[in-house]
């Protein structure tokens, strides 16, 4: 490890791994710190891996512009680098007249926001598509998708090393202090501690970010940046569920997520979730008693789905900036020379739809580096 290296990226999620892929082409010398064994084991590999079109996020947010463009980066990428996905389009769906309305609102915003090919379904219309889904109406989103994001996270990580970008794993982050216009990082790996001067730091911590912000001298409560950890679980429906339903399905959204929805993932099991609840501590055990709730869930509009077709199967979390009943947060992407840390830039509340948008947000780091 050398006393003085040009950028400290923290954390190996998806974020951090793109950013170091898209900023080593540079030329700067990057480290990457990673508290855990390897990349990609928080967030960025315990989500429904869809490729979202940009559908719910306010008009000019980064979370708009950024999903809309990652959208189309991240299916070139896939092309160019053999990496599997599924256009299969998503529709969500309205129960009754309230949720018609919502539909309608939702499909303005997504074209404010530059996503042009959405379409209002009537019941029928619906029917033609997917004959086994039962709601009043329907929005076709046809380029969201899903896709295998664990050969991203996989293939970010060979391009990133082999263009030169070092990883330090099982290397947990413990100081950020002020060295003039440079920072001195401490880390505390299996050799103990120690430390080194870095020219640039750039936050990609997911759940931790914003305790990394903290260590840096930011006041996470006057800037915004506290996180709240909401929870997601997803069970499994029984084989005999696959190919009755060919798009991914979606309720109208709730104030913490979008639903729970139906998914067919690439290796053909069919998943309902996430839900969404808020929890103080990270655990990724499933709840069984959860199972009544994602079954009324999924029945409203898969009728015939029976309770003892649903499994456990996994859970994530999101590090959401909003708490419980706020209202919309959007992502911080900060390069934080006005708050008095230049060349710190902090990446806070990276959640949904952080995964589709991961190759734009590495590109706009990239700029306000350049």
């Amino acid at each position: 490890m050398p006393a003085e290296i040009d950028v400290a990226i923290i954390g190996a999620g998806v974020i951090g791994l793109a950013t170091a892929h898209e900023i080593t082409q540079g030329g700067k010398e990057v480290f990457v710190f990673e508290k855990n064994s390897t990349f990609g084991l928080e967030t960025s590999s315990r989500n429904s891996e869809v490729i979202h079109a940009g559908i719910y996020y306010p008009e000019d947010s980064l979370k708009a512009k950024l999903c809309v463009e990652g959208k189309n980066l991240l299916y070139s990428f896939c092309d160019k680098h053999n990496i599997a996905y599924n256009k299969c389009g998503k529709i969500i769906v309205a129960a009754d007249e309230n949720e018609i309305t919502q539909l309608e609102k939702l499909c303005d915003q997504g074209r404010r926001n530059g996503v042009d090919d959405l379409v209002l379904l009537a019941r029928t219309e619906l029917k033609k598509l997917e004959p086994n889904i039962q709601a009043r109406a329907g929005l076709l989103s046809p380029s969201s998708g899903i896709f295998d994001s664990h050969n991203l996270l996989k293939f970010l990580y060979s391009q990133a090393r082999e263009k030169g970008t070092e990883f330090v794993f099982d290397a947990a982050v413990i100081g950020i202090e002020r060295a003039g216009a440079k920072y001195k990082v401490r880390i505390k790996d299996r050799d103990g501690t120690s430390a080194f001067i870095a020219h640039i730091v750039v936050n990609c911590a997911g759940l931790n970010s914003d305790r990394i912000a903290q260590l840096a001298g930011i006041d996470i409560v006057e800037a915004g940046y506290q996180l709240h950890y909401c929870k997601g679980e997803y069970f499994s429906l029984n084989s005999k569920y696959r190919n009755i339903v060919g798009k991914l399905i979606y309720p109208t959204p709730d104030q913490a997520g979008h639903g729970i929805h139906w998914r067919q993932a690439l290796d053909g099991r069919v998943l309902l979730g996430p839900s969404a609840h808020y929890v103080q501590v990270i655990d990724y055990a499933v709840d069984e008693t959860h199972k009544q709730y994602f079954y009324d869930s999924a029945k409203k509009f898969v009728p015939f789905v029976a309770l003892e077709d649903l499994a456990p199967e996994s859970a994530g979390i999101r590090p959401k900036l909003q708490g419980p009943g706020e209202s919309f947060r959007d992502f911080v992407i900060a390069h934080e020379e006005k708050a008095g840390f230049p060349s710190l830039i902090n990446l806070v509340g990276i959640e949904s739809p952080g995964l589709t948008a991961a190759l734009a947000i590495a590109r706009y780091v990239g700029k306000m580096m350049s």
